[in-house]
């Protein structure tokens, strides 16, 4: 990202998205819309007093809602550029005309509560289309209780859950605070399903397997479960990992998780996440009790692929990807 912002070449616009395109392939005209960050990007040296000294906080999309951000922020730490913005959903300066701490201790003066959307116009010959993929919102699928029992993840809250710069410094916790003595790993979740998505979303079985690696590393005494239907390990390595898995006391139950509870029927089960499923290997309905459960959700079109094909003039196939 660095690279890309200092080449001389190359114009990065941040912040920004495609508004209009007309003319034709060799001769575009496109219309960009540059929302207002609310801070001056020549101005700004990225010193982070700002966002230090900001009160308000809210959910921060970057740690899948797992921690908070403040009002005025930069995504990620390694953002580029480091150049923060001020959410105006959460800033009580753009709300009320309360507070600005930022505007006070910006020795920069790079704060600009007075800038406006902008529609900057460029020609191009070629567009290239790389908008990315969304992960699916498992809220629906009610029977894995995500939304409505604690300590149930998505792949992406793991993630940012086990990063040393996440919202635990990298510590596995419940939300009791305390660490997991099981943790089960639910694959195809929306993918390989009729209901949702019949593609393979093709990276879970590996994320799963990752995941289940970190936790042994990060709790060397934990139970771990992976719920599969079959494993796709397909790249060069993958297999190889799988084994190492195997080897280091993972559990693999071979079918598809039927459903995440929370009722209890016998003492082992109390206060736990109890996994119901057939185990295809052996021909049994099984209830498995853990502390943890996450989901290997789908990957899926953007919400806006639709707005973008039109915008574009580009088809998309019955599972909305171009």
């Amino acid at each position: 990202m660095a690279s890309v912002r200092s080449h001389d070449n190359i114009k990065m616009m941040t912040y920004s998205e495609v508004a209009e395109i007309s003319g034709y392939v060799g001769n575009f005209k496109v219309k960009i819309r540059r929302k207002p960050r609310y801070v001056d990007e020549d101005k700004c040296t990225g010193c982070g007093v700002c966002q230090e000294k900001c009160p308000f906080k809210a959910d921060n999309a970057f740690d899948e809602g797992l921690g908070e951000r403040k009002a005025i922020y930069t995504p990620f730490p390694q953002a580029v550029p480091n150049v923060p913005v001020i959410d105006p959903e959460h800033c009580a300066y753009l709300i009320r005309n309360k507070c600005g701490a930022c505007l006070k201790f910006c020795e920069a003066k790079a704060i600009d509560f007075e800038q406006q959307e902008k529609i900057v116009e460029v020609e191009a010959g070629s567009i290239i289309v790389t908008t990315g993929f969304d992960s699916l919102d498992p809220t629906p699928m009610v029977h894995y209780g995500y939304g409505r029992y604690d300590n149930v993840y998505t792949g992406l809250q793991f993630e940012r859950m086990s990063n040393a710069s996440g919202p635990t410094s990298g510590k596995l916790l419940l939300k009791d605070g305390s660490q997991p003595k099981s943790v089960a790993m639910l694959h195809c979740v929306g993918s390989r399903d009729n209901n949702y998505h019949e593609y393979c979303s093709r990276v879970c079985c590996m994320y799963s397997l990752k995941f289940s690696h970190i936790v042994r590393e990060k709790i060397p005494d934990a139970e771990i479960y992976q719920f599969y239907i079959d494993l796709r390990c397909f790249g060069k390595g993958y297999e190889e990992f799988y084994n190492r898995l195997q080897e280091e006391g993972v559990n693999f139950v071979r079918g598809r998780a039927a459903e995440v509870t929370h009722v209890a029927e016998s003492q082992a089960e109390e206060g736990k996440l109890i996994v119901l499923c057939e185990d295809t290997l052996i021909g049994r309905q099984r209830r498995i009790p853990v502390d943890m459960v996450v989901l290997g959700t789908a990957l899926e079109a953007r919400a806006d692929a639709g707005e973008t094909a039109r915008l574009l003039s580009l088809s998309r196939s019955a599972d909305g990807f171009f």
